[in-house]
């Protein structure tokens, strides 16, 4: 039972690294072309379209299910405040990290939702953790090209990724063991996370993502959030 968890949240993280290596090729292989620079905005509005099917198909309904209406609306204030403290904060510090810190809001609380439920329904969590690892490709590329272009190296951002990639088995570990019998605990911190990501879309990813005159970009963030429907029809 635990080696089954393990292996497949181990497979959910590590496309997190997976996607920093694909990066990292992509910038360093590709030349510098205005076909070079649309990809790249549609890959973000495609990783912003599968963040965003997260937080509507998985996260919210979750807590909705869950909770109670006050209960709701404090935690997923929380989030919203925290993460524009947090934003506010490393804006002034310099960088781009929106996308990695929406990347991290939504795999930590699946990971963890994952643990939860994989001793009660495995074949749901199974599909869980596959559909968590195809949402972490597209997000951790465009965090690679973030973090790169806020000043990090290219080996460092890799370790960064490497080492990211474990959080997927770490959460579900906490979760299969802390908080399989506290399903309200869990409802509350998947709502603070959707507070805090739909921050982050709306502030920094989604305007991040846009091209003038070009509509791939609003494409991919549709195609990816079907990609979210497909996921959570499966599930």
């Amino acid at each position: 039972m635990i080696q089954n968890l393990i292996f497949f949240s181990g497979f959910a993280g590590i496309t997190v690294f997976i996607g920093g290596l694909l990066a990292n090729l992509f910038n360093h292989h590709i030349k510098e072309t205005p076909v070079k620079y649309e990809i790249t905005h549609t890959l973000k509005s495609f990783g912003a379209g599968i963040i965003l099917s997260a937080l509507a198909l998985v996260l919210i309904p979750k807590a909705m299910e869950e909770l109670e209406l006050f209960p709701l609306i404090l935690s997923f204030l929380a989030g919203t405040l925290s993460f524009m403290v947090l934003d506010r904060y490393l804006a002034k510090k310099g960088g781009q990290t929106a996308t990695l810190l929406a990347m991290m809001m939504d795999f930590i609380p699946e990971a963890i939702a994952l643990g939860a439920v994989f001793a009660i329904e495995p074949s749901m969590a199974t599909l869980l953790a596959v559909f968590i690892g195809l949402q972490n490709l597209p997000e951790a590329f465009n965090s690679f090209r973030d973090l790169v272009q806020s000043g990090f190296t290219p080996k460092k951002t890799l370790i960064i990724f490497f080492f990211l990639s474990f959080f997927g088995i770490g959460g579900a570990l906490i979760g299969h063991y802390f908080l399989s019998d506290h399903q309200e605990l869990t409802a509350h911190l998947m709502n603070f996370a959707s507070g805090g990501i739909l921050y982050l879309l709306i502030q920094d990813i989604i305007p991040e993502s846009k091209l003038s005159r070009n509509y791939l970009t609003s494409i991919g963030a549709s195609v990816g959030f079907l990609v979210g429907i497909i996921g959570e029809k499966l599930i």
